[in-house]
């Protein structure tokens, strides 16, 4: 019998009959490799989501459910805390405070990391080097409370809207030594090019490196702007008037001084971070783009 075309298969056991056997076990180790490496995936994720998936079960229990059994599932969900909880916790009037604070203060604090981290990251100032060690040892200091109440005080910008966005930008926390990652890639041949052609300093940094260095710059204002929107300690320090407070601050009033509304509670702690969610899954290349271009080029 006459065959018209090679077996099914014959190609792939001929090349394989062609592979050294060397090859062959990479190829497996590769596999088992990347099969590792979904687990472990898989297992940092259990370990991320779970926290988020016992938040919403406690957010739609009522009190009387979570006090029965607090780890278990929800039985009756309770669909309307969520409401109750935007009302009860006033967030129509603090969250337009919240934006406020947020915007204001991590726009504010992208300019200072662009002013100032770019000079630094060039040389172009005396003490450049002392001053990356600078910002490297600011991270693992303590928050300076009384320093900043006494300095709003004496401003006269205590209890002002204006002091407290003051105080937040200045905290741009590893703002500048990921920028300085970006900077440290530009060639500096652009500056003398743009020096020769007579573009000014603040020009050049201001329409050459802020469009360069783009995913950086939005990197530090998501990072600063994620602090902000969760930042409570200097609110409730800060900003006594009730009407100046963030959204962090109306979780307190699901507090009382014997019992707690856990249900409500759980609840308007997801609507509090349910923006900060929604900004991440939309903009999440661009922080990843800006901490990984940012750690290898510096």
């Amino acid at each position: 019998m006459t065959l018209s075309s090679s077996p099914v298969g014959f190609d792939d056991i001929a090349a394989q009959k062609r592979t050294p056997p060397v090859y062959r076990r990479r190829r497996g180790a590769i596999k088992h490799r990347h099969i590792g490496s979904y687990i472990a995936v898989a297992v940092v994720m259990i370990f991320f989501l779970f926290p988020l998936a016992f938040l919403l079960n406690t957010s739609l229990k009522s009190n009387a459910e979570f006090a029965r059994n607090p780890m278990g599932l929800v039985i009756d969900p309770q669909w309307s805390n969520f409401p109750q909880a935007w009302s009860q916790g006033g967030f129509g009037t603090f969250i337009l405070n919240s934006l406020l604070y947020t915007i204001g203060g991590a726009g504010i604090g992208v300019l200072i990391t662009l002013v100032l981290g770019f000079p630094v990251a060039r040389g172009y100032i005396r003490g450049a080097r002392q001053m990356m060690i600078v910002f490297v040892l600011i991270l693992f200091l303590p928050n300076a409370l009384i320093t900043q109440f006494q300095l709003l005080l004496h401003l006269h910008l205590y209890d002002s809207r204006l002091g407290y966005i003051l105080i937040v930008a200045a905290g741009v926390g590893v703002g500048p030594l990921l920028f300085r990652g970006f900077v440290t890639s530009i060639p500096t041949e652009l500056d003398e090019a743009a020096a020769i052609d007579g573009a000014g300093y603040w020009r050049f940094i201001f329409t050459f490196v802020a469009p360069l260095a783009r995913p950086a710059l939005t990197t530090v204002f998501l990072l600063q702007a994620v602090w902000i929107w969760n930042e409570i300690i200097l609110a409730t320090v800060l900003l006594p008037d009730q009407s100046k407070a963030p959204l962090t601050l109306g979780l307190f009033r699901f507090q009382g001084t014997y019992t707690n509304q856990w249900g409500l509670l759980s609840a308007a702690t997801i609507l509090v971070a349910t923006p900060l969610i929604i900004a991440y899954v939309f903009l999440q290349r661009y922080i990843v783009a800006g901490v990984i271009g940012g750690a290898i080029k510096g």
